[in-house]
């Protein structure tokens, strides 16, 4: 039986340094069981570091990590967690049912083999090579693999990498189904639309400290303005957009996405020079937005559904 009180995962003034290089400067985070956490940062922020201390593959320099109040390296420990790693180097001549059942073996009550391969919707690959898989396969296997052992806390590392929009959201939801279980889920991932829709709690990293931590909705409120984007006639140029009150701008073709405190002022300038839209959308700043102000990162990640468009 779990203890809903108890806290899964804990980082208590946790540092790692790499030499002279200090990829965590005292990261306080507590996880109690049954959250949802996305922990999200810019590459290198540290936050792979954070996942490895917790894991126990690493040690930090200062401080703390605790598993189930624990070393994680103690077994105790380490039976009641899964992992998905991005790659887990299984034997690729091996049968998804036959590595599953080597997977299971490590942990004192694991699921039916069965059920793991039919969670991560591999069924109709249960007699096949690894090797035969696809990439977005392969992550269904691994996905298996973490969830074998019926594990307490969940660790997602980018877990949808490789994965086509449709088996994307189908893999979301059966990881919605683990977390509404009162699993604790603890995931990493680039695609920030994930966090929004897997999380009930987001924390930022960046240059090795934790600078936001909070509800989506906490997190997506610290950033004021409202989000314009439309469709152009035309290829947009930043010409059309200049003096108007826009925080952030990204073009893409005829695709633009801004950011603004005068979203009426904005859009009553494009109309007057010319600009014809459609599916135009004017709503609250998304997580993303969020993000690139508190990590002051630029750019603009897109989802899979943009890229496909």
């Amino acid at each position: 039986m779990m203890d809903m009180t108890e806290l899964a995962v804990e980082l208590s003034g946790a540092a790692k340094s790499y030499g002279s290089v200090e990829a965590l400067r005292g990261v306080d985070v507590a996880i109690p069981q049954g959250q949802a956490v996305a922990m999200l940062g810019p590459n290198g922020a540290g936050k792979t570091t954070a996942i490895s201390l917790m894991l126990g593959l690493r040690k930090p320099t200062r401080g703390q990590a605790l598993l189930f109040g624990m070393d994680p390296g103690e077994r105790r420990a380490r039976s009641r967690a899964g992992v998905m790693l991005q790659e887990s180097g299984v034997n690729d001549a091996m049968h998804v049912d036959e590595v599953v059942d080597q997977f299971r073996a490590y942990y004192p009550n694991p699921l039916p083999g069965d059920r793991a391969i039919g969670i991560a919707g591999l069924e109709e690959k249960t007699h096949k090579a690894v090797r035969t898989l696809s990439g977005g396969q392969k992550q269904r296997l691994y996905y298996a693999l973490a969830i074998c052992g019926d594990p307490d806390v969940l660790f997602l590392d980018e877990p949808t990498v490789g994965m086509d929009v449709e088996a994307r959201r189908a893999f979301l939801e059966g990881i919605r189904e683990f977390a509404a279980s009162g699993r604790t889920v603890v995931l990493t991932t680039h695609y920030l639309e994930e966090a929004d829709q897997l999380a009930e709690r987001i924390v930022v990293i960046d240059h090795g400290r934790v600078i936001a931590d909070g509800t989506p909705g906490e997190i997506k409120s610290r950033v004021g303005g409202r989000r314009i984007t439309f469709d152009a006639a035309h290829h947009l140029t930043e010409e059309e957009f200049r003096g108007l009150p826009v925080r952030s701008l990204d073009l893409r073709g005829t695709r633009a996405w801004m950011l603004s405190d005068e979203p009426e002022q904005v859009l009553a300038a494009l109309f007057q020079r010319g600009v014809q839209m459609r599916n135009l959308e004017v709503v609250g700043a998304d997580l993303e937005e969020a993000f690139l102000s508190l990590t002051g990162h630029e750019g603009r990640a897109h989802s899979e559904e943009e890229k496909a468009s």
